[in-house]
């Protein structure tokens, strides 16, 4: 199982009221929000390996490169993004709580936690389950592998599984091809401006009549004139630069510097004594104790 972890704290942060605070006042509601999310999760879907993946770079530099709006609208100062004020000092805690427990807590320098998952993605051999409130993942969901997404749109405790029929059935197209899809209808909310002119029903049509973006560009290339919707074919040839560049920045990395090191989910807290004093000094006693209870029963299975 592997966690998006910055679009898991995001939602606990806005999910969970400010007024929950630590003795000392600080808010701490990501805190306990994303605690009870990852309890929430062992406990309802047992993982034997879990990694909690993190951003090391928000707005990695090659993304930038190809695309300047790529994010651009979530700048707030030089490189630093707009994070909620009360956000910013519980994301450390988080850091620090993942670690005591012992939940792997993985970055790559340069990259986004995306990236970090589509790495272990990549190299894992088995089933792997993604839990995420990032449309962007469904690009790695595989029914061979398998892989699935857990999407969070509807909530931890109702979940929705996003595998390639889901995908299908959603957006009409290749149960694999929602990376093309996305590269031509773009993505607003990450500054991807997309094929000008080309809504989601074109892109769809497009990539399913195609099969993949590589084979409509090459099409495109040929000057093959049967097989574009009306008017298509001229937007896309209008937009040849971005589709040169697009694809590597809306596709997650899958050689991303991930550092190689143990996913075992723990039974036990890996440092029982930092927990304590971490539990004592956030007044996180009832979101730890379910987390350690849900871990604990895991193994006992």
């Amino acid at each position: 199982m592997l966690l998006d972890t910055p679009s898991l704290y995001f939602r606990a942060f806005y999910g969970v009221p400010e007024s929950m605070t630590a003795p000392d006042g600080m808010p701490v509601n990501a805190v306990r929000g994303l605690i009870d999310m990852i309890a929430t999760l062992v406990r309802d879907h047992s993982p034997t390996r879990l990694a909690a993946c993190m951003d090391a770079d928000w707005r990695p530099a090659f993304r930038v490169a190809a695309i300047p709006t790529y994010k651009a609208h979530r700048v707030a100062t030089g490189d630093e993004e707009e994070v909620p004020d009360t956000l910013v000092p519980q994301i450390p805690v988080i850091e620090e709580i993942l670690d005591a427990v012992g939940i792997a807590r993985l970055a790559a320098d340069g990259y986004e936690a995306d990236d970090v998952i589509g790495t272990l993605t990549y190299r894992e051999a088995g089933a792997v389950d993604i839990v995420t409130g990032d449309r962007d993942l469904f690009q790695l969901v595989d029914d061979a592998k398998p892989c699935r997404v857990l999407y969070t749109v509807r909530g931890i405790r109702n979940l929705q599984t996003v595998d390639e029929g889901f995908v299908a059935h959603k957006y009409g197209i290749p149960g694999r091809g929602y990376a093309d899809f996305a590269t031509l209808r773009g993505d607003p909310s990450d500054g991807l401006p997309g094929v000008p002119g080309v809504g989601e029903k074109t892109a769809a049509t497009l990539i399913s009549r195609f099969g993949s973006l590589d084979k409509l560009i090459a099409t495109l290339d040929e000057g093959v004139q049967e097989g574009f919707p009306a008017g298509a074919r001229a937007k896309l040839a209008a937009a040849r630069d971005y589709l040169n560049v697009a694809p590597a920045v809306v596709k997650v990395a899958h050689d991303a510097p991930v550092p190689d090191t143990g996913l075992a989910c723990p039974t036990a807290p890996l440092d029982p004594d930092r927990l304590v004093a971490l539990a004592d000094r956030y007044g996180l006693d009832g979101p730890l104790n379910r987390l350690l209870s849900a871990l604990s029963s895991r193994a006992a299975t």
